[in-house]
C-alpha cells in the first residue's frame, strides 16, 4: 500500500539543469577547465561537490579548492533560479493532488538545502512538504541511495510503500537501491536511455500523470 510520496527537485520540479550547466561551464572556466555541454549532461544528478572533486583529481588547478569552486557554482545557480526559475508543467498540480489524498509528501534532492529552500519559496509550496532532505548531509550523493534511505527513515514507512518521482538515471538508481518504487520522468536528452527500464513507470511529462498509475503500481 502506498504510504508516502517523495519528489526529486532539479529537472523534475524546476528546469534548473540548464542553470547548473551554465554555472558549471562559467565557474570551471575560471580555473582553466572548459567543459562541454555534454560533459555537464553526463554528470546530471550527481552532487556538485563530488563533480568538482572528480575534475580536480583528473586535472588539478591552482587557486580555489574544489569545495570553493562548488560553492561558487551553487551561488550562481541560486542567482539563476531567482532570475529565471519556473515550475515545470504538471508539478504544482501533482503537489496539490498528493496533498488532497492525505499522503505525506517529502523532497529528496542532491542540491544544497539553501537552493532547495530558494526553489520552494519561489513556488510558494515549502509548507506542503513534511520532510525536506538534501544529500549534502550524506556522505555520498546519488546514485548512492543514502538520500532516499534517510528520507524514508524520516517518513517512518517501509521503503516499498514510498514512491519517488525522478528525472535522472542517477536518481532512479538511488531510489531503486533504497527499495522504493520509482516513476521516471526523463529529460529530453536522456529519454531514450534504456536503463530507465529500472523504473516502475515512465512518463514523458508530469502532465501525463494520473492517479491510476499509482493504483496500478500498488495493486
Amino acid at each position: 500500500m502506498l504510504k508516502a510520496v517523495v519528489l526529486d527537485m532539479d529537472g523534475l520540479m524546476v528546469d534548473s539543469e540548464p542553470f547548473w550547466r551554465q554555472a558549471e561551464m562559467e565557474v570551471f572556466a575560471t580555473v582553466g577547465l572548459h567543459l562541454t555541454l555534454q560533459q555537464c549532461i553526463d554528470t546530471t544528478g550527481i552532487r556538485i561537490d563530488e563533480i568538482a572533486k572528480m575534475y580536480y583529481r583528473k586535472k588539478p588547478w591552482d587557486g580555489p579548492s574544489p569545495e570553493e569552486v562548488a560553492e561558487k557554482i551553487i551561488q550562481r545557480v541560486i542567482e539563476l533560479v531567482g532570475e529565471k526559475g519556473e515550475a515545470l508543467p504538471g508539478v504544482l498540480d501533482l503537489v496539490k493532488t498528493i496533498k488532497s489524498k492525505g499522503l505525506p509528501l517529502a523532497l529528496a534532492s542532491s542540491s544544497p538545502l539553501r537552493l532547495i529552500h530558494a526553489v520552494l519559496d519561489k513556488f510558494g509550496i515549502k509548507n506542503q512538504f513534511q520532510i525536506i532532505h538534501s544529500a549534502e548531509f550524506d556522505k555520498y550523493g546519488k546514485p548512492h541511495p543514502a538520500v532516499y534511505v534517510r528520507t524514508v527513515e524520516a517518513l517512518g514507512f517501509p521503503a516499498d510503500t514510498c514512491v519517488t518521482f525522478e528525472d535522472t538515471m542517477a536518481g532512479t538508481i538511488a531510489a531503486k537501491a533504497a527499495g522504493m518504487k520509482v516513476i521516471a520522468v526523463p529529460q529530453a536528452e536522456s529519454e531514450h536511455d534504456e536503463r530507465f527500464i529500472l523504473a516502475d513507470k515512465r512518463l514523458k511529462t508530469l502532465k501525463n500523470f494520473d492517479w491510476q498509475i499509482l493504483e496500478e503500481i500498488y495493486s
